[in-house]
């Protein structure tokens, strides 16, 4: 839900056409500017938007569950915004983007209509163009590890540390099982599961009929 100033509600009610795009892009590293497509300066929240670098929006798609919302954007590239080299270094590879509605006329008066991330940018004769996730792709992001007696690291990967190069090796594969961690590889040291972890019935298991202490040593 958008809440929307009285004011401004009736401003758009009574069909104004004052209305503009503007982008607040911030990097990673802090560094921040304002773009909007109306053809002069504005500050909306204290904040300058300038007109010479305007990105032009593409369809703005969103969900109503918990798939990330997708959208588009291209631009020019400016000395003074987004320069060739800064793409080429990465420097706007998951920038946050806010994007406003504001009016132009009265631009204390906006609404946020949608926040997420640069994730894939690119740039070809003076132009970029930017594809953007929103913010409810971060709750796709893996926090953590699955506790498995399995293993969960890849063949010949960092985490499993075999070289499938090296002759004994050459032509396995791996079940990601510990016994053939142990007994085909012999690198139960880099086994990446939890193979004495217990299992459901041990979990749903009621106290034993005989032997229980009730918990006194």
């Amino acid at each position: 839900m958008r809440l929307i100033d009285d004011a401004f509600r009736a401003r758009l009610s009574s069909g104004l056409t004052t209305i503009c795009l503007c982008w607040r892009l911030e990097r990673v590293d802090g560094f921040v500017i304002g773009l909007t497509d109306h053809d002069q300066p504005l500050v909306f929240r204290g904040e300058p938007y300038s007109p010479n670098d305007a990105v032009v929006p593409g369809e703005f798609a969103t969900s109503d569950g918990l798939a990330p919302g997708r959208a588009a954007a291209m631009g020019a590239l400016s000395a003074s915004a987004i320069t060739e080299q800064d793409l080429r270094d990465g420097a706007w590879n998951n920038a946050r983007v806010d994007v406003f509605r504001v009016d132009w006329e009265m631009p204390q008066f906006g609404v946020q209509i949608w926040s997420g991330g640069l994730s894939e940018v690119s740039h070809s004769e003076g132009a970029f163009e930017a594809e953007l996730v929103s913010l409810k792709a971060n709750l796709e992001t893996r926090v953590g590890r699955v506790y498995s007696r399995r293993c969960d690291a890849v063949l010949g990967d960092a985490r499993c540390g075999i070289d499938l190069d090296a002759s004994p090796f050459a032509g396995l594969t791996c079940d990601q099982r510990f016994s053939t961690c142990v007994e085909r590889f012999s690198n139960a040291e880099n086994f990446r599961g939890f193979p004495h972890m217990p299992g459901n019935d041990a979990v749903l298991a009621g106290p034993a009929a005989t032997g229980n202490t009730g918990g006194r040593r």
